[in-house]
């Protein structure tokens, strides 16, 4: 997996994986071209990720338009490496328990070297992998390494609170992808 290449070493990890009736090439491109604003979920999500910030009048801009894969990078995150068909890892860094959360994209050398103390590496990739011929699994993974222990203290307690709701994203991602695969095919 490319992931391996950008935090081989991490302090969390959160993967998700489904089976669908699909070649993983098809699989694959459901999976980047998906609009996750389709979904209930997400929207609620954000507006939940958004409260800290409205509370304390620093509201966040509105999520931009357009696939996942397109509102992550509009919002500073960067495609660090991609196996067309295959995988895609994108990375950025941050400090994610801030309460207007900023995410700077490096190149891939340099996401790889960052060291600066206070702040989280978070790679996140999506990959599809065939199984048959008609069947493949779809996954998605994130890991984050802080640079220092008092950045791992503070992204510990963030983690705790929102690991939930990123563990349901990434399920509404794969079922959602799952769920255009079999209209397709219908």
């Amino acid at each position: 997996m490319l992931i391996e290449q950008y935090l081989p070493t991490f302090h969390v990890r959160d993967y998700h994986e489904l089976r669908v009736a699909a070649p993983a090439d098809t699989a694959y491109a459901a999976l980047r071209t998906l609009d996750l604003q389709r979904s209930w979920i997400v929207p609620a999500l954000f507006a939940l990720r958004s409260l800290p910030g409205r509370l304390l009048r620093r509201p966040s801009p509105p999520p931009p338009a357009g696939t996942f894969l397109e509102q992550a990078l509009a919002i500073g995150w960067v495609v660090l490496e991609e196996a067309p068909g295959r995988e895609l890892v994108a990375g950025a860094v941050t400090q994610p328990w801030k309460s207007v959360v900023t995410f700077q994209g490096l190149p891939p050398a340099e996401f790889k070297r960052f060291s600066t103390p206070g702040f989280t590496k978070i790679v996140w990739a999506m990959a599809a992998r065939p199984l048959t011929p008609e069947l493949s699994v779809l996954s998605i993974e994130t890991r984050v390494l802080a640079t220092d222990s008092a950045a791992r203290r503070k992204f510990r307690r963030y983690w705790v609170i929102v690991s939930p709701g990123v563990r349901l994203l990434r399920w509404a991602a794969l079922h959602q992808a799952k769920r255009e695969l079999e209209r397709a095919r219908r």
